[in-house]
């Protein structure tokens, strides 16, 4: 009985669950003959064009939480300021609020009228929140953003390792395929039904 080949069927996949590419170390374990080449080269190059998307997607997201840490983190250190400033009933603060890009006014906070805060939560809703509830709640969602991002980047290196995996079985295939092909030639048989003489990169 002949052995079973290895499944190009993913196994494994990262944390997130993003499947684990196939390593060939050998190429004869997943083809046997020429005229099962094209659709294995086909099978890789259908997994690579399926990671690069899922990279394009990772590195959007990740971009999208650089941009949002540092403004979660710029509003729980004024929260966290406030708080400061009202559990030891300070003086007023003066300060400058903007009304508009080229616009400012001038106010006093009273720490005793900071019992609550205003907070963005996007899609032009704002709510109020009590001041601890508001520090607990933004360092809550600073922690889970550095978590997501952390991830992102795991992801990135995940992905980018697959593909190159997959880049590697893919010129081996393709080198077996041109050994076999020069074998053939010596051996005075014909060449119908290889692959096409170019890569499947078009090199």
């Amino acid at each position: 009985m002949a052995d079973k080949k290895p499944s190009l069927a993913p196994t494994t996949t990262n944390p997130r669950g993003i499947p684990t590419a196939p390593f060939v170390d050998n190429v004869s374990d997943y083809v046997s003959t020429r005229a099962e080449v094209e659709s294995t080269l086909r099978s890789f190059q259908e997994m690579i064009s399926k990671y690069q998307f899922m990279e394009v997607n990772t590195q959007r997201r990740g971009q999208g939480l650089r941009d949002k840490i540092p403004d979660i983190k710029k509003t729980l250190e004024m929260v966290t300021f406030l708080q400061m400033r009202r559990q030891n009933n300070l003086d007023p603060l003066e300060t400058n609020f903007e009304l508009n890009d080229t616009l400012y006014a001038r106010a006093s906070i009273d720490p005793a009228d900071t019992e609550e805060v205003y907070l963005w939560l996007g899609a032009n809703v704002m709510l109020a929140y009590p001041i601890e509830e508001a520090q607990t709640m933004l360092t809550e969602k600073l922690a889970a953003a550095e978590l997501s991002l952390a991830n992102c980047e795991e992801d990135l290196e995940f992905l980018r390792e697959q593909i190159t995996t997959l880049e590697v079985a893919t010129a081996r295939v393709y080198n077996w395929d041109v050994v076999q092909r020069r074998k053939e030639k010596a051996e005075g048989k014909d060449d119908e039904g290889s692959t096409d003489k170019k890569r499947p990169d078009g090199g």
